[in-house]
């Protein structure tokens, strides 16, 4: 605004505070998410809420459709070589990060490396990649050892490391290290002098961005942004969250109580709508580090005693609507979901069976310390329910309980659990992630180089490799299911069930886009 025309504004605004206040309030958009932001770094940690934090501060390169497929968003154009071998991408000229530097292909170069550090496809990038190198300020070559169709997929997922563009001296970061800048490419600047975690994180409109020429479509199309200011309001309380949004002080509830779901229901001011349409496959995770869990017969012992409907009703309650059982290793649902050895998990539930089979494994009593989460509900409900199940079959039971952010924390030690590691911790992954075995974390077994847990499987890491190498959709789901069958003999993980929690917000908000996260453009005040 030139100073002129503030100067005129100013008695106006002066004599209307009540106005500009209003004006204020409807230009902000106040939302409570799942849980705590304690850390942002969408490389460093798998957790959703760093990267629904990303999706707002960084763009991608590409970004799935509701289809999911993917559609260049930062890229200009994209093209293959006849030989499948060379990439080239050009990107948009009106792309500029939050500092109003020029994003480059330099800076896309060094994201893509730091990613493919950490992500489970950026891995099989790393062991593909020839070479990247800018061929032009704004160009770049990806030159493969050979092809890989799934790339550009890749570089477009929505999932726990996304490959978010930071400028280059930021991407340089030691991947295994928090980033300290948070200078981002995408459509909110993050506002760090106002983050406080466990209380709130303040994200503001990124003037200089520039959308996409199309309609909005999940991670695809233009990401135009209706509201100057986002705030994130971390109400731990589900009560206190639920007479909030009732009371019109926030605007939208990522993750509401299932209990209370009938009042929000009610209320003509409130929807109550799933909008990640793809889940989230809960899951009891091992460390396969320490015992007694590096022994799978003692990991095994606990299927018997696995109750998928037990764990559903005590994250979202009762509505089956909102979860789906039985749940293998993939999403239900998908196309590589499948039956092969399920009934370890359909059959009778049988807790004394798992008392002798944890007897005959030589289980000798020693603590297992479980990580409980006490800000999370939804994980929290699946804890509980784990705690009593490992009580009931003869488990001395250590729940650790903490908030979110300290658990993120505590499960990347590699410690024994009296040292300050663990043994077990319930969480969910996305759906979309773990539908195919080239993103699925869990099922992977690259033992110290994996995911928490860190699970070794030479069996399950040749099947992946084999998958990527399929040459028909009759060859991938028969490896989905010799891969879901070495998940009863090995035991990496445990599904609990695929939940599909709904969010509540106000009925004056439209546009909201549905298939996956709380995304904050195309989000409008109606």
């Amino acid at each position: 605004m030139r100073r002129r025309t503030l100067l005129q504004a100013s008695p106006a605004l002066l004599a209307s505070p009540g106005l500009a206040a209003a004006q204020s309030s409807a230009r902000t958009l106040r939302f409570v998410p799942q849980g705590n932001l304690a850390n942002i770094d969408p490389i460093w940690t798998t957790t959703v809420i760093a990267r629904n934090h990303a999706l707002m501060v960084y763009d991608t390169l590409f970004g799935l459709g509701q289809d999911f497929k993917p559609r260049p968003q930062m890229a200009a154009a994209h093209e293959v070589s006849d030989d499948g071998l060379t990439h080239r991408i050009a990107l948009r000229a009106d792309l500029r990060f939050h500092d109003g530097e020029r994003v480059t292909a330099r800076d896309c170069i060094a994201s893509i490396a730091r990613w493919s550090k950490r992500d489970v496809l950026g891995h099989r990038l790393s062991a593909l990649l020839q070479e990247m190198r800018a061929t032009a300020g704004d160009r770049f070559e990806i030159i493969l050892k050979q092809p890989w169709p799934g790339l550009v997929w890749a570089l477009g997922k929505p999932s726990a490391n996304l490959c978010a563009i930071m400028p280059e001296w930021v991407a340089k970061t030691d991947a295994f290290q928090q980033i300290t800048d948070y200078t981002g490419s995408g459509p909110f600047r993050f506002v760090a002098k106002e983050w406080v975690p466990g209380s709130i994180a303040v994200y503001e409109r990124h003037g200089a961005y520039v959308p996409r020429d199309e309609p909005a479509d999940f991670l695809a199309g233009g990401k135009q942004v209706h509201f100057d200011r986002v705030e994130w309001r971390i109400m731990p309380d589900p009560a206190t969250a639920a007479a909030a949004l009732q009371n019109n002080e926030i605007d939208w509830w990522e993750t509401p109580l299932a209990d209370l779901l009938p009042v929000l229901r009610k209320h003509k001011e409130i929807t109550v709508a799933v909008v990640n349409t793809a889940g989230a496959l809960g899951m009891l995770r091992f460390n396969h580090l320490h015992p007694p869990f590096d022994d799978p017969a003692i990991r095994r012992a606990l299927f018997p005693a696995i109750d998928q409907t037990s764990f559903m009703q005590a994250a979202l309650g009762e509505d089956a609507a909102l979860w789906q059982v039985p749940a293998g290793a993939f999403t239900p649902g998908t196309p590589l979901a499948n039956e092969a050895g399920l009934e370890a998990l359909t059959s009778p539930r049988d807790l004394a069976a798992a008392k002798r089979a944890l007897r005959a494994a030589g289980y000798d009593g020693r603590k297992v310390v479980l990580l409980v989460p006490t800000d999370f509900p939804l994980i929290n409900g699946l804890a509980e329910v784990a705690a009593d199940t490992l009580r009931r079959i003869g488990f001395n039971v250590d729940a650790q309980s903490m908030d979110w952010g300290t658990l993120v924390q505590r499960r990347a030690k590699k410690e024994a659990p009296e040292q300050g590691g663990w043994n077990i911790f319930c969480t969910t992954w996305e759906g979309l992630d773990v539908s195919v075995p080239g993103s699925h974390q869990p099922l992977r077994g690259n033992g110290g180089d994996g995911w928490f847990g860190w699970s070794a499987s030479p069996k399950r890491e040749a099947l992946r490799d084999a998958w990527f190498a399929a040459p028909d959709p009759t060859t991938e789901k028969q490896i989905a299911r010799e891969l879901q069958s070495l998940v009863w003999e090995e035991a990496p993980f445990v599904p609990l069930g695929l939940l599909r929690p709904p969010m509540a917000y106000r009925r004056s908000l439209t546009g909201v886009l549905t298939g996956g996260p709380a995304l904050f453009w195309n989000v409008r005040r109606g």
